[in-house]
């Protein structure tokens, strides 16, 4: 895709600040008068990650063609549209989408934003069209209504769970179901009635849930992702733990943070690439040099997957008849991650990598991690700015 305009961008952080998740697309001279694109990885991704439609489960051909309703806003018109996805039997299948009567408004090259609500895509030309001031104005528009109304749809998300979070906290101190530093988070997730397991999909309606106890400059967590292991010299878990892991009673094991200012005690480091657009570790050991390796367009993705939308919940860890309780007091509400952020961060050692692997006497390796860790003051640097609210 091209540079940007400064118009286009300021478009951009219109609809990011009104929480509408969208892509782009910037359809070519030779895709309008064919009337098809590419659907780009971009594209893809969105579409996937919002159970929208995924390419990789579609059969080529037009017999497997979806069309889903599409919108196309104007100004203050909107025309009814269709949206064709397929893969051609020709070309390797390359993945294709198209909106019917998008040449009515783009030109060549005019950036085109995707937007998917209530069942149907919404799509605006943010090369052309103008978006805040058809929000600021008293004149009724179809895309004021719309995004209005996607912004009303997060809110009540959000204030259902602020809800249910303010009555906990007012019950007073929650005992810890377990003795574990991760027992603020799941006694909060078992009070909300949400199963702890291990998927990677946010925790709450599209929500994400981050809970810590107040008191402690400790990092946070964002995610977990292990690296690709097709790029890296390494090809698993285990072999990261047979080369640096050490016995702690019973167990063999790697549980240390990894930053990208120093080596940390078993000699790791990770260094950002921007040139190939990779976060690499490498150790000391001249014989294992770069061992494993993540492409930062996957770490992207899993931050956005993530942390559209998360609650960072604090809690005063109390202690009554000698067991641990919690009192959630406060919530720090953030959205939609700055993704180029994420890689300065990584720069200069304000998102740091955690191992924790580990493999008992009898048994396999299990690996809870790796977790990419975010220091108190880098929230600020991450996301836009955010809401805080009392829970007590």
């Amino acid at each position: 895709m091209r540079k940007l305009t400064d118009f286009e961008k300021n478009n951009i952080k219109t609809l990011t600040k009104n929480q509408v998740s969208f892509t782009l697309i910037e359809p070519t001279e030779t895709g309008l008068n064919k009337s098809i694109m590419d659907a780009t990885g971009s594209v893809r991704s969105f579409l996937k990650e919002n159970n929208i439609h995924d390419y990789d489960l579609q059969a080529q051909g037009p017999t497997y063609k979806i069309t889903i309703n599409a919108n196309i806003y104007n100004g203050f018109s909107i025309q009814k549209s269709k949206a064709s996805l397929y893969r051609p039997i020709t070309k390797n299948g390359d993945p294709r989408i198209w909106f019917s009567g998008l040449t009515r408004i783009t030109k060549p090259n005019d950036i085109i934003s995707i937007v998917f609500f209530d069942q149907e895509f919404h799509i605006f030309n943010i090369t052309q069209l103008n978006i805040e001031p058809l929000l600021s104005t008293s004149i009724h528009n179809p895309l004021k209504e719309l995004i209005f109304e996607i912004k009303g749809v997060a809110n009540q998300t959000a204030y259902e769970l602020l809800s249910k979070l303010r009555e906990i906290a007012k019950a007073g101190p929650v005992p810890s179901m377990l003795e574990a530093d991760t027992s603020v988070g799941r006694t909060l997730e078992t009070m909300l009635g949400i199963c702890i397991n291990s998927s990677k999909q946010p925790d709450y309606k599209g929500i994400e849930l981050k809970s810590y106890r107040s008191g402690r400059s400790i990092r946070k967590s964002l995610f977990a992702q292990v690296p690709d292991w097709s790029l890296s010299k390494f090809k698993s878990s285990a072999e990261i733990l047979a080369a640096f892991g050490y016995s702690r009673n019973s167990d063999f094991r790697l549980y240390c943070t990894v930053s990208s200012l120093k080596r940390n005690p078993n000699g790791l480091k990770i260094r950002l690439d921007s040139e190939i657009k990779q976060v690499i570790e490498d150790s000391d050991n001249p014989e294992i040099g770069d061992f494993v390796v993540w492409k930062l367009e996957t770490l992207h993705n899993r931050l956005h997957e993530k942390h559209r939308e998360t609650f960072w919940v604090e809690a005063d860890s109390i202690i009554i008849d000698n067991r641990e309780h919690f009192q959630y007091k406060m919530v720090e509400h953030t959205k939609k991650p700055i993704a180029s952020q994420f890689d300065f961060l990584i720069d200069q050692g304000i998102i740091t990598l955690d191992h924790l692997i580990k493999r008992k006497a009898v048994g396999n390796v299990i690996e809870k991690g790796p977790i990419f860790k975010i220091k108190p003051k880098g929230l600020d640097l991450l996301f836009p700015p955010s809401e805080k609210y009392t829970l007590i």
